[in-house]
């Protein structure tokens, strides 16, 4: 993507209050430290910054919107058009009555924090969730018996050409793990109900709940959370990472990458893995499972931008 003072890129860009890097690597921003550039990284300064460049941006130019890059794998080869990275002017956090209100960049923890000192209940399941709410919002994030959908009033979006949005959580389209989110979209802000609840009573549920997580997930590692979403009751009464160990798929490697022997619907970047290692194995997990079982696993990680290049003789 050529930027040059007549481009009309540029002349979106020169509206921005907040930040832009071409060829901005995007790989140490995600947990799994891994993968290639943004051929424009956008950081806007607040929900109108981002309309207004939106709305100035050519509508040919692909806008991908990512968040703390908890769940994401971004392929070596980097993602083409612009990437919106939602930082500062993105992450207050305010009790609204019997809810919350976050912004797309606060963290999954801590609103449920915040949500607890207030005495809020039912929020709770957010902590155990690694991620920013934007990408809560974004796939219906859920854990522990419950999910964003039990609970979101509303959502706030930037369209594709600039306009804020509140949709009410009925026109979200939320099912397991999916929002039906406008193309091109940005979720920036979000509200929370709660039910009134013992605060120290709430802290205690959520401490149960990072308990569980050190307990069984892969925390320390460069993971990138559940990998694939569990079947339908309709396609198989096993979870996932049953199917996954039913099928020879715990320890299995590929390159620097492995699945998790405490876990194995994560994946892990031992050190020295690249993105088409881990999503090689991922693909190679799924085979394994639809071998031995027939049922068809679906990718719960998002995966974004192309493979690098082979390299030619």
């Amino acid at each position: 993507m050529m930027v040059s003072e007549r481009d009309p890129i540029a002349e979106a860009v020169a509206r921005l209050r907040g930040r832009a890097q071409a060829n901005a690597p995007l790989g140490p921003t995600t947990w799994f430290r891994v993968g290639g550039a943004a051929e424009l990284l956008v950081r806007p300064a607040d929900a109108e910054d981002l309309g207004a460049f939106l709305a100035a941006l050519p509508h040919h130019v692909p806008v991908l919107a990512i968040g703390a890059a908890s769940n994401l794998i971004v392929r070596d080869g980097g993602v083409r058009g612009v990437v919106v990275k939602l930082a500062r002017g993105f992450n207050t956090i305010a009790i609204d009555g019997n809810g919350v209100i976050a912004g797309a960049a606060a963290l999954d923890v801590t609103v449920a924090e915040h949500a607890a000192a207030a005495g809020l209940a039912g929020i709770e399941f957010l902590s155990g969730i690694p991620g920013s709410i934007g990408g809560a919002v974004a796939m219906n994030a859920g854990a522990y018996g419950s999910d964003v959908a039990a609970s979101l009033d509303w959502a706030e979006i930037v369209t594709r050409d600039g306009q804020l949005l509140r949709l009410p959580v009925q026109q979200l389209g939320l099912s397991y793990r999916h929002a039906a989110l406008p193309p091109g979209s940005v979720v920036v802000r979000a509200r929370f109900r709660g039910v009134p609840g013992e605060p120290a009573l709430i802290a205690a549920r959520m401490a149960e709940i990072r308990a569980a997580r050190e307990a069984s997930q892969p925390v320390r590692a460069r993971t990138g959370g559940s990998t694939f979403r569990n079947p339908t009751a309709a396609e198989s009464s096993l979870k996932a990472w049953e199917l996954i160990d039913a099928a020879g798929g715990r320890g299995l490697v590929r390159g620097g990458a492995q699945v998790s022997e405490k876990h194995c619907n994560f994946l892990i970047n031992t050190g020295t893995a690249t993105a088409a290692d881990i999503e090689g194995l991922g693909e190679e997990v799924r085979a394994r499972v639809r071998a031995m079982s027939g049922v068809e696993l679906h990718w719960e990680i998002r995966r974004i931008g192309v493979p690098k290049p082979e390299a030619t003789a």
